[in-house]
């Protein structure tokens, strides 16, 4: 295998030191307490036998400062050979060679020091190979630790991030599904709307003018509040009410209905376009397929545990295929779970009260938990973390 010109090895290192990021301040603070707390230990060790003097303080600074120093090294070297993302076995191996190669190198530089540039007096009896390996297995013990600690919080931070993820996953999934069950509800609203009017274009062209002025109101109100998880009940009335004229002026007399709405409940918020999708549910499959038409009663109460309770009663018969249940009411209990969990329900069935009647029973929480703890209609859709390079 060719060698690199000597030009391109310095570029080929200053790549590599790049590639290592550089350590946090809390990386650095843990080192300059770890390893000064080692220091003081030592020097207590020390002046159990002896004074304190500037030579002990030398022999001291000589011992700690070149294993800190390769502590740091252990660190550029296990982020730059990438052993981070190893199993456990194979990092495992890989430290073992590693601390046995450093702390040797450690007893090397430091009884260098001792001998050439410390020089304590009265220890030369100190300095054979029975002392040179205890003390490189003490240091060897010594990076154990320090790697343990260096892992340990690398791979808690890496969990904390992975659980930060499976929040941005699970927001990204919510708002998607939000999306989504919007998209299909809006396009099955208009559809019934251009239907209307253009089964009034021929006969009556000036109520169908009228009729896409109303529209023109529906059609606005759906976008705006589109951008919305939740709105005012009082807006959703507004659509609510521009929806039955507009089906008024189709049905005639067919058509017969009252809001009886509770002032206190106007401000309490909702998914928008439910009501709208119930009404609209009443007329078309209630009210429409009768000759005689029939009537549409909602009414909204806020009971004094903070509940929601909406009822919209109408003209008509409850027979539900089994699994076969409306886009729109599927869809409508789906953003319900979304938003407000278990907590939340829509019931859709006879009436047991009045004959020939369907009721649709919407029940919302106002002061409660949504599905995803961590998660409301304004939160945002992307948690914030905080980043260590340690």
């Amino acid at each position: 295998m060719p060698l690199l010109p000597a030009s391109s090895q310095p570029a080929t290192e200053a790549m590599m030191l790049r590639a290592v990021p550089a350590p946090s301040r809390l990386y650095w603070y843990c080192q300059f307490i770890g390893w000064s707390a080692y220091a003081i230990l030592n020097l207590f060790l020390f002046l159990s036998s002896r004074e304190l003097t500037l030579e002990l303080l030398l022999v001291d600074a000589a011992i700690v400062v070149p294993i800190a120093l390769l502590s740091h090294g252990v660190r550029y070297f296990i982020r730059a050979a990438n052993w981070l993302a190893l199993g456990p076995l194979a990092l495992l191996g890989r430290l073992f060679l590693l601390n046995l190669v450093v702390s040797l190198l450690s007893q090397a530089i430091i009884w260098s020091l001792m001998i050439w540039v410390v020089k304590p007096a009265g220890n030369g009896q100190s300095f054979g190979w029975g002392a040179f390996l205890l003390f490189a297995a003490n240091v060897n013990i010594l990076l154990w630790l320090w790697e343990g600690f260096y892992l340990g919080w690398h791979y808690l931070r890496r969990s904390r991030e992975a659980e930060v993820n499976t929040w941005k996953l699970t927001a990204a999934v919510r708002e998607a599904e939000m999306r989504t069950l919007k998209a299909q509800i809006n396009p099955h609203f208009m559809f019934n709307g251009l239907n209307n009017i253009r089964a009034l274009v021929m006969e009556d062209p000036a109520r169908a003018r009228d009729m896409i002025t109303h529209l023109s109101d529906l059609l606005r109100y759906s976008i705006q509040l589109n951008s919305a998880e939740q709105v005012p009940l009082r807006r959703e009335l507004e659509i609510v009410k521009h929806y039955l004229e507009l089906e008024a002026m189709q049905l005639e007399e067919r058509l017969h209905y009252t809001l009886d709405v509770d002032p206190a409940a106007l401000e309490v918020p909702i998914p928008p376009m439910t009501l709208q999708l119930l009404v609209e549910n009443a007329i078309k499959h209630g009210l429409a397929p009768r000759p005689a038409g029939g009537f549409i009663q909602l009414t909204a109460q806020l009971n004094d545990g903070g509940v929601l309770h909406v009822t919209v009663r109408n003209t008509g018969r409850y027979a539900p295929r089994p699994g076969h249940e409306g886009v729109g009411i599927r869809n409508a209990r789906e953003r319900l779970q979304l938003l407000f969990g278990p907590a939340a329900h829509l019931h859709l069935g006879n009436d047991p009260h009045t004959p020939d009647a369907v009721t649709a029973h919407l029940q919302l929480p106002t002061r409660t938990s949504p599905a995803h703890p961590g998660l409301t209609a304004d939160s945002p859709a992307v948690p914030v973390s905080t980043t260590f390079c340690f």
